[in-house]
C-alpha cells in the first residue's frame, strides 16, 4: 500500500530522493510501424463490426454517385427540348437517392464510430494499466508532466480523431475511389483528365506529412515540458514564495509556453501553405475535365449531359479530396499522440517483486484486495536485507552495502540526518524500487495466506480519492463490510470523526467533497493499512505532517495499526524511535548504529547527538508561542535529526538543524 500525493492542505513535501536530471528521459514513444501493428491488434477482435461499417460506407457512397448521372440526364432532356413531364422520373429518383444515401450514411457512421470508441476504450485501459505499473524511477526521470500530457491531451486528441476524423476520412477515401471509377465509366478520357490533379495533390500530401510528423511530435514534447514546469511551480508554490523565486519561475513558465506557442504557429503556417497547394490542383484538374468535355461533345463522342456529369463528378471530388488531405492534419496529430500512448501501453509489466508489489507510479495506491483473513491468523514477516547498494543516477550511490534483518513482529525505527538514505531503504524494502545490487527478502510463516501484499508502505503524502469515504477505505480490501471498515477506523481512533461526518461512511471526500484535516488523512491511510492487513508495514514519516498534538495522536494510531506486524518506521520525531523495539541509525547511506534507545544513548554516538538536539529543540519549542500560519503563508519549521530532503547529497551534521519550507 503506497500512499503518495499531496495532502489536503496542499503542503506536499518534496521527495527525499534525488531530483531528476536537467535532461529528462521521456517515456518511450512507439515507432510508426509499431503503432500500425498496435491498431491492427486492437481492431482484430472487432472484425465483424469493422466490415459492417465499411460495407455501409461503401453502399452510401455508391448510392450518392447516382446523383451526377441523374442531373446529366436532366440536362440532356432539356437540351433535347423534351416536355416538362419527362424530368419527373429523374427528380423522383434523386429524392430516393438522397433518402437512401442518408440512411446508409447514418448507419455506416454509427458502426464506424462504435468501432473507434471500442478500440479507444481498450487502448485507454491498457495505457492506464501499464502507466500505474511503470517503475517509479522511470516516471521521476520523465517528469510528471510527460505522463500527465499523455493521460490528458494525447488521449483527448486520439479520442477526437476517432469520433470525427476517422469516419470522415473513411467517407472521403471511399468517395474519391468510387468517383474516379464512375468518371472512367462515363469515358476513360475524363478519368485521365482528372488525374492531372493527382501529381500536385500527391506531392502536397508527401510534403505535408514529411513536415508535419516531426513538427507535431516536437509539439507534444513541448506541451509536456510546459505542463511539467507548471506542475513544479504550482506544487512548490510555498517554497517559491519563501525564497522569492516568483520571477525566476514565471520566466521558466514563459519560456516553455513561448516554445509551445511557436510550434503551434509553425503548424498554422504549414496548414496555410498546404491549402494553397491544394487550390492549384483543383483548378488544374477542373480545367482539364471541362476542356476534355468540350472536345468530346464537339466530336460527338459524348452528350452534353455526360460531359456535365463528368464535370460534376470532378467538382464533387473537391470536398472529399480536400477533406481527406485536411484530415491528414488531424491524422498526423492523432498518430503522434497515439504513438506516445502505445509507447507506454507496450511497456513490459515489471517482474513481480520477490517481497512486494510491482513498482507503482508516484500517485498510485497498490493495496491488497479481497483479503478476508483475520490479523490474528495473518503471518508476521521476517525481512532480510543483504548487501544492498543503490543509486538513482550512475556514479552517485545512495546506499552502500546495507545489511539489516527485521525479526517477525519486531518494530524497528530508522533514524538519521537528512540525506542519510532512510527513505530509499524504506522504499527498497517496500518493493517500490529495486536495488542496484543486493537483495531484499520477506519470509512468512507457512500458515500465511497467499493473497494480499507482503509489504505495505504508508508515507506522509497521502492521497484522498474523490468519492465516498467507504469506497476510499475499500481500496485496501474491496470486499470489506461496513462493520470491518468501522473496526479499522476504530483501531486508529478515526471512528468518532468519521461517524460525525454529514453522511457517515457515505460522505464524499477528496476533490469537491468534504475536506479532511492532515491528521484525518493520515488516519485514513493507517485504516487502509489495517484493512490491507500485511505481515510487514513500512511507515515513512507517516506522522510528520501533523502538529505536536496531532502527532501524538497519530503516533498512537500508528502503534495500533502496526500491532502484530513487523514494522519499519522512518521516524520524523525521535519519540517514535524511543518507544521502538530497536533503533537503526543511518548516515551517508550506511548503518552506523543499531540497538535500543537506552543502549544508543549510553554509547554517546550519532543517535545520542540526535537525541540531545531533539530534546533541546522540544524544550525551546515548549517555551515559544505557537504560530498558526494562514493557508497561504510561507513559514519555516526547524526540526533536527531525521528530516526529509530532496536528495542523498544533502549533508547535515547531527548537531545542526534542517530548514523545511511549507
Amino acid at each position: 500500500m503506497t500512499d503518495t500525493a499531496a495532502g489536503p492542505g496542499g503542503n506536499s513535501t518534496t521527495d527525499r530522493e534525488p531530483s531528476p536530471p536537467a535532461h529528462r528521459e521521456l517515456l518511450p514513444t512507439a515507432t510508426q510501424a509499431r503503432t500500425r501493428v498496435a491498431v491492427r491488434e486492437l481492431v482484430r477482435p472487432h472484425r465483424r463490426l469493422a466490415l459492417g461499417g465499411f460495407a455501409m460506407m461503401v453502399a452510401a457512397t455508391a448510392v450518392g454517385l447516382l446523383v451526377q448521372p441523374l442531373l446529366g440526364r436532366i440536362v440532356d432532356l432539356v437540351a433535347e427540348h423534351r416536355p416538362p413531364g419527362s424530368i419527373t422520373l429523374p427528380v423522383v429518383l434523386l429524392v430516393l437517392v438522397a433518402l437512401a444515401q442518408g440512411a446508409t450514411t447514418v448507419l455506416g457512421l454509427a458502426l464506424v464510430s462504435r468501432l473507434g470508441e471500442t478500440v479507444l476504450a481498450h487502448l485507454r485501459e491498457r495505457f492506464v494499466e501499464k502507466a500505474l505499473r511503470l517503475p517509479l524511477e522511470q516516471v521521476e526521470k520523465a517528469g510528471a508532466g510527460d505522463l500527465t500530457a499523455r493521460v490528458t491531451r494525447d488521449v483527448s486528441v486520439v479520442g477526437e480523431a476517432v469520433r470525427s476524423a476517422l469516419p470522415e476520412l473513411a467517407r472521403s477515401l471511399l468517395a474519391i475511389v468510387l468517383t474516379l471509377a464512375a468518371m472512367a465509366a462515363l469515358d476513360w478520357r475524363f478519368f485521365l483528365a482528372a488525374l492531372i490533379a493527382v501529381p500536385v495533390q500527391a506531392s502536397t500530401a508527401r510534403w505535408y506529412v514529411r513536415n508535419a510528423v516531426p513538427l507535431y511530435a516536437e509539439q507534444r514534447i513541448a506541451t509536456g515540458s510546459q505542463q511539467q514546469q507548471l506542475l513544479d511551480t504550482i506544487a512548490g508554490a510555498g517554497t517559491v514564495r519563501a525564497f522569492r523565486l516568483e520571477e525566476e519561475h514565471t520566466a521558466r513558465v514563459d519560456r516553455r509556453s513561448s516554445a509551445a506557442v511557436e510550434l503551434t504557429l509553425r503548424g498554422v503556417r504549414l496548414v496555410l501553405n498546404f491549402y494553397n497547394r491544394l487550390h492549384v490542383a483543383e483548378y488544374a484538374g477542373l480545367a482539364a475535365v471541362l476542356v476534355t468535355g468540350f472536345l468530346l461533345v464537339r466530336a460527338g463522342s459524348v452528350s452534353i449531359g455526360t460531359a456535365t456529369a463528368a464535370a460534376l463528378y470532378f467538382h464533387s471530388l473537391f470536398s472529399p479530396v480536400n477533406q481527406a488531405l485536411v484530415l491528414l492534419d488531424d491524422a498526423q496529430s492523432a498518430t503522434a499522440a497515439l504513438a506516445r500512448l502505445v509507447g507506454v501501453a507496450d511497456q513490459p509489466s515489471p517482474e513481480p517483486s520477490p517481497h512486494g508489489p510491482s513498482p507503482s507510479g508516484p500517485s498510485s495506491e497498490s493495496e491488497s484486495a479481497d483479503t478476508d483473513t483475520d490479523a490474528d491468523t495473518y503471518a508476521q514477516g521476517t525481512v532480510t536485507v543483504t548487501g544492498i547498494h543503490h543509486a538513482y543516477e550512475p556514479g552517485r550511490p545512495v546506499l552502500h552495502g546495507v545489511d539489516l534483518t527485521l525479526r517477525a513482529g519486531e518494530r524497528v525505527a530508522l533514524v538519521g540526518v537528512s540525506g542519510a538514505g532512510k527513505t530509499t531503504l524504506a522504499k527498497l524494502i517496500a518493493g517500490v524500487h529495486r536495488p542496484t545490487s543486493g537483495s531484499v527478502h520477506v519470509t512468512a510463516d507457512k500458515g500465511a495466506p497467499r493473497d494480499g501484499l507482503p509489504v505495505a508502505l504508508v508515507t506522509q503524502e497521502t492521497h484522498v480519492f474523490a468519492g465516498a469515504l467507504a469506497d476510499d477505505l475499500r481500496l485496501a480490501r474491496a470486499g470489506a463490510t461496513d462493520g470491518e471498515l468501522r473496526t479499522a477506523l476504530a483501531a486508529v481512533d478515526a471512528l468518532d470523526w468519521a461517524g460525525a461526518l454529514p453522511d457517515g461512511l457515505d460522505t464524499v471526500v477528496g476533490d469537491g467533497g468534504h475536506r479532511l484535516t492532515s491528521a484525518q488523512v493520515q488516519q485514513l491511510a493507517l485504516a487502509r493499512l489495517v484493512l490491507a492487513d500485511p505481515p510487514v508495514a513500512v511507515l515513512d514519516e507517516a506522522t510528520a505532517e501533523a502538529g505536536s498534538t496531532g502527532a501524538r495522536l497519530l503516533e498512537q494510531a500508528a502503534d495500533r495499526a502496526v500491532e502484530g506486524r513487523t514494522a519499519l518506521i522512518v521516524a520524523h520525531r525521535l519519540t517514535q524511535a524511543a518507544t521502538a523495539d530497536r533503533i537503526v541509525v543511518m548516515d551517508g547511506g550506511r548503518i552506523v548504529e543499531n540497538g535500543t534507545h537506552d543502549e544508543l544513548c549510553a554509547a554517546a554516538g550519532p543517535y545520542a547527538s540526535l537525541w540531545a538536539a531533539w530534546s533541546g529543540t522540544r524544550a525551546t519549542a515548549d517555551r515559544t508561542p505557537t504560530h498558526h500560519p494562514g493557508p497561504h503563508s510561507a513559514t519555516r519549521h526547524v526540526t533536527t535529526g531525521p528530516e526529509s530532503t530532496t536528495g542523498p547529497d544533502s549533508t547535515t551534521s547531527p548537531d545542526t538543524t534542517t530548514v523545511k519550507d511549507h
